[in-house]
């Protein structure tokens, strides 16, 4: 897998554990400058001390990115790559029996979130002329599952500003590209096996991939093979696009 990631400042958010923290600590490997945001700050401190101590670079941020100021703050002086990892799915619920409070708090951050990052990171990246953003979605972007209308909903528009991001900024050099990974053995999955709701709670632990894998599928849509997605979502799910990041195809699923 070519290296292109190395001598650049990349900012990764929802960062302090999951596929955010696997992101920062394999793209650290590969001599990227990382910055860490996430709202618990102990976290991803210690997160970033384990990057320096292993000679990495990286900065924790406090960020809670349905802010535009902490987005603001986050980006400070400038970013080469942006992944809008932050994410959330709790609480699961049919619409029925949903929290309007907490149904909005996941929109805040799904959707707003990647808007607030994005529109920080944009006037440094079109200054340079080049730069890449990364937002992590999903199969939720197109498909309806029950008690998920939340989090459907939020990777619709998240998957609509990838579009739309890639049509504005195309031609001035921003990379924007979706990365749709599947399910991920992340403690968000534990959230998802307990809610007891639609086909993905009853899929055994195995059938999830683990998080270095994203981490590393994400170094590799940094480098010329994510040119071909821009603009669209690259998935995991499949044999092809397991194959086609150089990551195992076992248990691939269309």
């Amino acid at each position: 897998m070519q290296n292109v990631v190395t001598g650049r400042k990349v900012l990764i958010t929802g960062a302090s554990r999951g596929i955010g923290e696997a992101t920062a600590r394999h793209l650290a490997g590969l001599g990227a400058d990382i910055i860490l945001a996430a709202r618990s700050a102990g976290a991803i401190e210690a997160i970033a001390e384990d990057i320096r101590a292993d000679g990495g670079k990286a900065t924790a941020k406090t960020c809670n990115v349905a802010s535009y100021a902490d987005a603001e703050a986050a980006v400070g002086e400038g970013v080469d790559v942006l992944v809008n990892n932050a994410g959330l799915i709790d609480p699961i619920a049919r619409i029925h029996e949903s929290d309007p409070e907490a149904w909005a708090r996941v929109i805040d951050v799904n959707v707003k979130g990647v808007y607030n990052c994005a529109r920080a990171a944009l006037p440094g990246m079109l200054a340079k002329g080049a730069g890449t953003i990364i937002n992590i979605s999903s199969g939720a972007a197109t498909g309806a599952l029950e008690g998920w209308s939340h989090y459907c909903a939020s990777k619709a528009a998240a998957l609509s500003l990838t579009h739309c991001l890639d049509k504005e900024y195309r031609e001035s050099g921003i990379r924007v590209i979706g990365l749709s990974p599947g399910t991920v053995a992340t403690e968000m999955q534990t959230t998802i096996k307990a809610s007891g709701i639609n086909p993905v709670s009853q899929l055994d632990w195995s059938a999830h991939i683990p998080p270095e894998a994203v981490g590393r599928a994400i170094a590799w849509l940094c480098g010329p093979g994510g040119d071909a997605y821009r603009g669209t979502d690259f998935s995991l799910r499949t044999v092809e696009g397991r194959r086609a990041a150089e990551l195992p195809v076992e248990g691939a699923t269309a």
